[in-house]
């Protein structure tokens, strides 16, 4: 089983994915799909230590880590970089792809677009699966605080023309080998393939605008939790790694307690990236995960009478 990058044009743009685990599709049914989406300035690359977990040790859904307009190999020349129109551009692929339900792992920022994708197509939604996920709270590393701010559109692309975000990434990869540094190795790695791609002026044009339709100078401005409830009858996992630097564990255990019948899997030592420092349990997790519940079967007019209930 070996990954392999596959694209399709929506609407006229090129979006990128990763397919794994190719064999789920033999036998003529519908294999089960798992969507693995990115966080912010990441790539299907974040989820490379899975995907190869997964080939070692076997795998009957068929994987695929989208990348988002603006993000890796998916082209971005300007557009709507908000949670909605993510969503909808997971949703566009997959109708090409002719995959009708899917469980949706979101990391990160990425975890905001899953939720968006449940809100949005709860037919479409077999589980839900946050990893250190957005959307859950005010607190955010102080640095994505920063580039939200006016003037960065300015700031960020003098910095990566004068070589700084580089020398930057590069840093952070020396720090990575530093054999005190050990528990951060991961972290840092992962941290510098982000800030390298935002050399690039597609990747960093989209980082800003991204950043600022869901963080402001207070933090976080964009949040789902309101809407929590309406995961019931959804199987929700949330995954988090109990030293994260950029979102606060915090915002896991308040999910938990919000969302009905979500299991929390926090990842001990682990930082912002968990499903790279341990992806061998990551991929266990998700396996058992998925073959213990069975996909939801939601829709929009079943919403309907709890969304009223709610303000009732």
């Amino acid at each position: 089983m070996t990954a392999t990058r596959q694209t399709r044009t929506l609407h006229g743009a090129r979006m990128s994915y990763v397919e794994a685990c190719p064999d789920a599709t033999r036998g003529g049914e519908d294999p089960e799909v798992v969507v693995l989406v990115h966080g912010i300035a990441g790539s299907a690359e974040t989820w490379t230590p899975v995907l190869q977990s997964f080939e070692r040790t076997g795998c009957d859904r068929l994987l695929l880590a989208a990348e988002l307009l603006g993000h890796g190999e998916s082209a971005g020349v300007g557009g709507d970089y908000s949670l909605g129109a993510y969503a909808n551009g997971l949703r566009d692929l997959l109708a090409v792809l002719g995959h009708r339900r899917v469980t949706v792992v979101g990391h990160s920022l990425g975890g905001g677009v899953a939720m968006q994708f449940a809100y949005q197509f709860p037919e479409m939604c077999s589980r839900l699966v946050l990893v250190s996920s957005g959307g859950l709270g005010r607190g955010v590393s102080p640095l994505l605080r920063l580039a939200s701010l006016p003037g960065s559109e300015w700031v960020l692309p003098a910095l990566a023309s004068s070589g700084l975000l580089g020398l930057g990434a590069h840093a952070l990869r020396a720090a990575a080998a530093v054999p005190a540094l050990t528990a951060h190795s991961v972290s840092l790695r992962e941290t510098a393939r982000h800030a390298a791609s935002l050399t690039e002026r597609a990747h960093l044009d989209a980082f800003v605008d991204t950043v600022r339709a869901v963080i402001g100078p207070g933090g976080q401005r964009v949040s789902g939790t309101d809407r929590l409830y309406l995961t019931e009858g959804l199987p929700t996992m949330v995954v988090w790694g109990d030293r994260d630097p950029v979102i606060p564990v915090g915002h896991a255990r308040r999910a938990e307690t919000l969302m009905p019948h979500a299991r929390l899997e926090l990842f001990e030592k682990a930082g912002h990236f968990p499903h790279c420092d341990e992806p061998d349990r990551f991929s266990g997790l998700l396996t058992e995960f998925c073959d213990r519940n069975a996909p939801a079967d939601l829709d929009v007019t079943s919403l309907g009478p709890r969304v009223a209930a709610r303000g009732a």
